[in-house]
């Protein structure tokens, strides 16, 4: 599938700009050209999805509406992720046990979040248009969102040792 080839070379992008971003001047322009990866992932998972589905018109019709609503719920979810690995990346060189805590217990939450956040939405395609189709949906997204998950930690550094020696 050359759509996910490409979502996994634009979640890293993504990543490096994060990274960038929260040390440089040209914080604008990096905003501005993560929004446009962002925009092309989305694009690309669409095209997945529906290569996946394989959708009827009428289900096709039911269930793009609720994937809009996913989608957006999930964009809040990967702000916060952004964000956190521009904090990561910001404090990483002055890493203290507290703030190496912090970032974890926000990863944590952000992970149980989007799980929850695909239950939500499972029971509503489930309603709409049937447990299996809910599940293909389901399997699919979770597919996607684990191969940029992984692509995105192969691009961040191992926790630096804090200074109290509890690492």
């Amino acid at each position: 599938m050359r759509s996910l080839t490409r979502i996994l070379g634009r979640a890293v992008a993504l990543v490096a700009l994060a990274v960038m971003a929260s040390s440089t001047a040209a914080y604008a322009q990096y905003e501005t050209y993560m929004e446009l990866l962002r925009e092309d992932i989305k694009t690309e998972k669409v095209a997945i999805i529906t290569e996946a589905m394989q959708f009827t018109d009428d289900q096709s019709t039911v269930f793009w509406p609720i994937y809009r609503e996913y989608d957006l719920e999930l964009s809040k979810l990967v702000d916060q992720r952004i964000a956190l690995i521009k904090d990561f990346a910001a404090s990483y060189t002055t890493m203290t046990d507290d703030t190496a805590k912090e970032l974890a217990d926000r990863s944590f939450k952000i992970r149980a979040n989007r799980a929850k956040l695909l239950k939500k939405y499972y029971g509503r395609v489930e309603k709409q248009l049937g447990a299996a189709m809910a599940v293909r949906w389901a399997q699919t997204e979770r597919v996607i969102n684990t191969l940029i998950d992984l692509q995105v930690q192969s691009q961040l550094p191992l926790m630096p040792k804090g200074g109290s020696g509890k690492n």
